[in-house]
């Protein structure tokens, strides 16, 4: 395959001696508190897992949360910019019981990954200055690189289904007035991009419910408890909705993990950690469900993305309102108060 044609631009603007932009710092923030909170979930893994694939795909995955985290300081320190707290040793308990069963870890490393690419690939079209757009090309491709370990690994370990097999179009055609019918009248089957994010929507979910269902079990403040178990149980529905829609049109689904989650109650994280990653896992759903509603036609899927959307985003508000409450939430890098420094003056 011949790569694209070369346009030979003489330009020193881009360099490392530039300001960061907005997205740059933005991006790089994010990445740090990200990894910081992964490379203490997988120390935490790496503690229990008997597997040695599983354990070989967890040590990958720590060197790149560890590698991440290391560039980004970098960065930061070279501008001067005050390194995020994130999370450290005082958040995870590496002496805590078992909590998963060593087919969870996979699970989880494919979630994550997915939400790290949702990271690095939006921000490779906004950066600009070399050293940071090439450090999130570098981060696309090793995360990309580990998903095919892990694909690799769900498949030839029979702990996935691939997504559904669907007959391949004899001829081209065009749609007609009832495409986007989905209550009444005709409703046409489902095709192939409402499939494939349906699909994702579950295998997400699934991960998503069996570790809020975990960390319902361990975590120590009560009205952390009570929303976790709220999210547990809307978690569990959005789930049967999403099957269902492939159910009724003879189409398999990826299966619940629940069984993968011990009866241990001693939490090995803290729980700061724990609420900020399920609102980090609830927000990188709301982005799915946009990505999914992009692409949908139907009317009845249009409603049931939406209704999950409104029910998410009352979760992630309630679960930040904690955050701010007991001070876990560290504020992101912001504009310019020009208001204030006039009321100031």
């Amino acid at each position: 395959m011949e790569t694209i044609k070369p346009i030979k631009i003489s330009s020193t603007k881009s360099n490392t001696s530039e300001k960061l932009t907005s997205a740059e710092i933005g991006k790089l923030w994010a990445t740090y508190l990200g990894n910081s909170m992964s490379k203490c979930i997988l120390s935490y893994y790496l503690q229990h897992v008997e597997d040695e694939d599983i354990k070989t795909l967890l040590e990958n995955a720590l060197k790149l949360s560890v590698e991440f985290m290391k560039t980004t300081e970098d960065i930061f320190k070279k501008e001067n910019f005050p390194i995020p707290k994130g999370f450290s040793d005082e958040d995870v308990n590496l002496g805590a019981p078992r909590l998963f069963e060593d087919e969870y870890y996979v699970h989880y490393l494919k979630y994550a990954a997915k939400a790290g690419m949702s990271i690095y690939n939006v921000a490779v079209p906004l950066v600009h200055r070399k050293d940071v757009k090439e450090f999130f090309i570098y981060c696309m491709d090793s995360t990309m690189a580990l998903i095919e370990q892990i694909n690799d690994i769900l498949m030839n370990k029979g702990l996935i289904i691939k997504p559904p097999i669907i007959p391949v179009p004899d001829k081209v055609e065009f749609v007609h007035q009832d495409f986007l019918n989905g209550f009444f009248g005709h409703v046409r089957p489902l095709h192939a991009l409402e499939i494939a994010h349906l699909y994702d929507n579950i295998e997400n979910n699934v991960t998503s419910k069996a570790l809020i269902m975990a960390f319902s079990q361990v975590v120590k403040s009560e009205k952390i408890r009570k929303l976790f178990i709220v999210g547990k149980e809307m978690t569990h529905k959005h789930i049967e909705q999403y099957m269902e829609k492939l159910h009724n049109e003879n189409l398999p689904s990826p299966s619940f993990l629940d069984h993968l989650v011990t009866t241990s109650t001693f939490s090995p994280f803290s729980d700061k950690l724990m609420l900020f990653h399920k609102i980090d896992m609830f927000s990188m759903k709301i982005r799915a469900f946009g990505n999914s509603a992009a692409v949908n036609g139907r009317h009845d899927m249009g409603v049931l993305y939406a209704k999950s959307l409104l029910k998410i985003s009352s979760f992630v508000e309630d679960a930040a309102k904690i955050l701010i409450e007991n001070g876990w939430m560290e504020q992101p890098p912001y504009a310019v108060n020009r208001d204030k420094i006039a009321s100031e003056k």
